[in-house]
């Protein structure tokens, strides 16, 4: 695949996921507090499922195409790595924090580890869109 192809795959997915972890930040997560907690585990379980619909693909597929960018691309130099870094700290966030606060909650309302979700969905938030950021910038001085 030709670099301006690989980039742009990596920015659309970056773009999406971006968009949606903005939207969950912002809107979703913060929701969480006003669900009944006689009504929170079943909506939680219903959240978790529905959204993995929409994260887990994308994402594996966004940590394929950022590996496969870093060692083709040789000519981003630096920024390269920088895009695989931020992947590599979305995994890790989400795996060693955000999936925990899920497990907690998947047992029911929980307002401390609500505020926990959405305090530390932070770095997610923000490495998508720097992210996001980088890989536009790349996009656009490579035309």
């Amino acid at each position: 695949m030709k670099l301006p192809h690989l980039l742009l795959l990596n920015f659309a997915l970056a773009a999406y996921l971006t968009g949606l972890i903005w939207t969950v930040q912002l809107v979703h997560y913060p929701s969480f507090a006003q669900v009944a907690p006689e009504k929170f585990q079943a909506f939680h379980q219903q959240h978790s499922t529905r959204i993995s619909w929409l994260v887990m693909a994308p994402m594996v597929l966004e940590l394929c195409l950022a590996g496969w960018l870093a060692g083709q691309a040789p000519e981003l130099g630096v920024a390269r790595w920088w895009q695989l870094g931020l992947v590599l700290l979305v995994w890790a966030s989400t795996f060693f924090i955000t999936v925990p606060f899920h497990n907690r909650l998947g047992q029911g309302y929980d307002y401390v580890a609500i505020d926990g979700l959405v305090r530390t969905n932070w770095p997610r938030t923000l490495a998508w869109t720097f992210r996001s950021g980088l890989l536009g910038w790349l996009l656009w001085r490579g035309m």
